[in-house]
C-alpha cells in the first residue's frame, strides 16, 4: 500500500503528481493552519501506511538557496502562534536525506517551524534563532493527519534571506525549486517504506 501525500498548494500537487510513479494519493490540503487542521481530519481517514508532507518552504539561514531540500527531523508551530503544537517527531529523516543525496539533490535535516503568515526579514532571523532551519505554513498542523502512522516532511526551499521572493531573480529560483520538488518526489516515494510496509 502506498503512502498518503499532502501538498498544500495546487502547483505543489501538480508537480508531485507529475513525478509520482507508484500511484501515491496526492491531496491538496490548502495553505495555513486553518486549512491544514481541516485537511488533517480528512487525511486521518485516508488509507495508507504513512503520511508524507511534500512542498515548498522558506530557508532561514544565509546558506539556504532555492532548490535545497530539507527533511524534517521534527516539526512544530512557532512559539508565538495561537495554534500551538509541541515538537512532533518525523520518521526516517536520515534515510530520506540519504536517498535524496543519492539522487543528486542537496539535502539537510533539521527542525521545520510552521507559522500562520509568510516569514520575511526579521521574522526569519527570529525563527532561525529558535533552532529551525526552514519555515512553512502547514506541516505542524497537518501532522495530526498521520493518526498514529509514520509521518514525514520533505520541503524544498523556494526563498531564503539571500533570495527573497520579491527580489530580482526570484523567477529563476522558483524554476530551480520546482525542478527539485519533482526530483525529490521521485526519490522519496521510491525510498520511503514506513514501518509496516517493509
Amino acid at each position: 500500500m502506498s503512502v498518503v501525500v499532502a501538498a498544500p498548494m495546487m502547483i505543489e500537487q501538480a508537480l508531485i503528481r507529475s513525478a509520482a510513479t507508484d500511484g501515491a494519493r496526492v491531496l491538496k490540503t490548502g495553505m495555513g493552519p486553518r486549512h491544514s487542521k481541516r485537511a488533517a481530519e480528512q487525511l486521518a481517514r485516508e488509507p495508507g501506511e504513512g503520511l508524507l508532507v511534500l512542498g515548498f518552504c522558506g530557508g532561514l539561514d544565509e546558506r539556504s538557496v532555492p532548490g535545497e531540500v530539507v527533511v524534517a527531523e521534527q516539526v512544530l508551530a512557532a512559539a508565538d502562534e495561537r495554534e500551538r503544537t509541541g515538537p512532533i517527531a518525523c520518521a526516517d529523516a536520515p534515510e530520506l536525506a540519504a536517498a535524496l543525496a543519492a539522487s543528486g539533490l542537496a539535502a539537510r535535516t533539521g527542525t521545520i517551524v510552521s507559522v500562520s503568515k509568510i516569514a520575511l526579514g526579521e521574522r526569519r532571523a527570529q525563527l532561525l534563532a529558535g533552532g529551525a532551519v526552514a519555515v512553512d505554513m502547514e506541516s505542524a498542523w497537518l501532522a495530526a493527519g498521520a493518526a498514529g502512522r509514520p509521518f514525514a516532511v520533505v520541503r524544498v526551499v523556494l526563498d531564503s534571506p539571500s533570495h527573497e521572493l520579491l527580489r530580482p531573480g526570484a523567477a529563476l529560483g522558483a524554476v530551480r525549486a520546482s525542478r527539485s520538488l519533482r526530483r525529490a518526489t521521485a526519490a522519496v516515494l521510491s525510498a520511503w517504506r514506513p514501518q509496516g510496509v517493509r
